[in-house]
């Protein structure tokens, strides 16, 4: 009977450890980011680049927008 007046409670008690179970047994990367900086660079080098050109408008035209 208690537990059902406490449940909030004992779900986010549940909820912590668990939280701090999956921080404890989580595993280290063994790599450093360093490597991981470059890779990415060089997989960048083929990447597509979007230009857009365009004028910008005058004070007259800006007014007209109004």
């Amino acid at each position: 009977m208690n537990i059902r007046k406490n449940a909030e409670a004992v779900f986010l008690a549940a909820t912590v450890l668990c939280t701090f179970a999956a921080y404890a047994t989580a595993e280290v990367p063994n790599y450093r980011a360093a490597t991981a900086v470059q890779v990415a660079a060089a997989s960048d080098a083929n990447m597509q680049v979007v230009v857009i050109k365009g004028k910008r408008l005058t004070a007259a035209e800006k007014a007209q927008l109004d």
